[in-house]
């Protein structure tokens, strides 16, 4: 009795303003909360969890550059190579004093600067270690939308241009330095000081673009680079120069973003998500140990039905549902130092084809989250993501056609990162999904 009043009190406390507060096809007010009107919390209602995989994710235009690679124990491989198409300032070497001073310049080296921007995943106390390829194919979209993603690809020449092993210290050191080939560098100087390359034209056509690849031999960890600070220097000086200091420097960017793009591979072989299907189907839980796997990058995420919500109109002939939490917590073991938890779950509502409509609005119409609740015990007990979707589940009851939306789940920077998450479903032994819905009838 003491918990119906409190709900009940906390229902009053909602209306109290006397305004209406929109729950769908219905609204309720404070005019409506007579003595009569009955609360009630139900935490028995069915919720279905599955595993789903999204057909492609566009990784370009991002800003990070993702590279590196790792054996995830519950997922997979994981690997991450980054293509990107230069572009340079200038592409004439400096002649201040006459148009004939670049004739006693000579090269001296070639190195690409890779800047932290401080995204890390995995085990960075481990050594990683990646090459650097000439792209033999332009960094031209295959599709019409401009847009390249995880499971795109180009071709490239299998000689390395550089290679560096380093262990990452993405939140210590500012940037690393990869030096290039010389004969590489030596010819592209050749080509700017002989002005047979003079424009960005000429210059993408003789290089087209490159590929950072990481070799498959180590596998510890994915690390991210600055789009917007990193690039490829040439060093130059004069030929015989008594100045030490007399270097010069060409430097290439990457000036169009959108020409930039992650391919973000998971092999799942061995896995229990190895049979995951297509994306217009899903896995259940109940053929994953009772668990659903989110993962950025890749494309996995969560889908989450209520199958049985529109019986709920059958508890009254008058009610509504006033609001509902869906607490989803994460397995114990699955997480750690090296895969953290993030501090919140984007949450979109989608058809029984996976196609996504929009993201969960509450009935402000304003973005709903999930929320991490780090309060830990000595069991994890209280750790989770908490999620308000009353409006939600209202609209979902009182709809009058048999098709029914789903949640899918997904981590922040979706397309650019590898972030993971492994939940529980309602069955699932320690870390199961409860449902708390407060329905009012009248």
């Amino acid at each position: 009795m003491h918990k119906f009043i409190l709900i009940l009190l906390f229902v009053l406390s909602l209306f109290s303003c006397g305004t209406d507060t929109d729950t769908g096809d219905f609204s309720v007010g404070s005019d409506y909360l007579a003595l009569s009107n009955k609360v009630v919390l139900i935490d028995t209602a069915t919720v279905n969890m599955s595993t789903i995989n999204f057909d492609s994710l566009a990784t370009s235009s991002t800003g990070r550059i993702l590279i590196g690679n790792y054996d995830d124990p519950l997922f997979g491989k994981v690997k991450s190579d980054s293509y990107f198409q230069l572009s340079g300032n200038s592409y004439a070497l400096n002649s201040i004093g006459s148009d004939t001073e670049s004739t006693n310049y000579v090269f001296d080296s070639i190195s690409m600067i890779l800047k932290y921007d401080k995204y890390y995943y995995g085990d960075t106390t481990r050594v990683q270690t990646f090459n650097i390829y000439r792209l033999t194919q332009k960094v031209k979209p295959n599709k019409e939308d401009d847009q390249f993603y995880n499971n795109s690809t180009l071709t490239y020449d299998s000689e390395s241009l550089g290679k560096i092993s380093f262990k990452p210290r993405p939140k210590e050191k500012d940037s690393i330095n990869v030096q290039m080939s010389k004969v590489f560098g030596e010819a592209l100087f050749q080509k700017i000081k002989k002005r047979e390359v003079t424009d960005f034209d000429s210059f993408t056509e003789y290089l087209k673009g490159l590929v950072l690849v990481p070799e498959n031999s180590t596998s510890s960890n994915v690390i991210g680079f600055s789009v917007s600070s990193s690039k490829v220097r040439l060093y130059y000086s004069k030929y015989q120069s008594d100045n030490e200091n007399a270097s010069n420097i060409l430097d290439f960017s990457i000036l169009d973003t959108s020409k930039q793009f992650n391919s973000i591979l998971l092999d799942k072989t061995g896995t229990l998500i190895q049979d995951l299907p297509i994306s217009t189907s899903k896995l259940s839980s109940l053929l994953t140990n009772n668990q659903g796997f989110i993962q950025a990058g890749t494309g996995v995420a969560c889908r989450i039905d209520f199958p049985n919500i529109k019986q709920l109109k059958n508890i009254s002939t008058n009610g509504a549902i006033v609001d509902a939490e869906l607490i989803l917590k994460p397995v114990n073991n699955s997480y750690s130092d090296k895969y953290p938890l993030a501090d919140s779950l984007k949450v979109y509502v989608g058809n029984n084809l996976n196609r996504i409509s929009g993201t969960l609005a509450n009935s402000a119409g304003g973005a709903v989250y999930g929320r991490l609740n780090k309060k830990s015990d000595e069991f994890n007990e209280n750790v989770g993501y908490s999620i308000s979707l009353g409006s939600f589940l209202q609209k979902e009851m009182l709809k009058q056609s048999d098709s029914r939306s789903s949640l899918i789940l997904t981590l922040p920077e979706l397309t650019q990162s590898v972030n993971r998450l492994i939940l529980g479903d309602q069955k699932h032994l320690n870390n199961k999904i409860q449902l708390k819905i407060y329905y009012i009838s009248y």
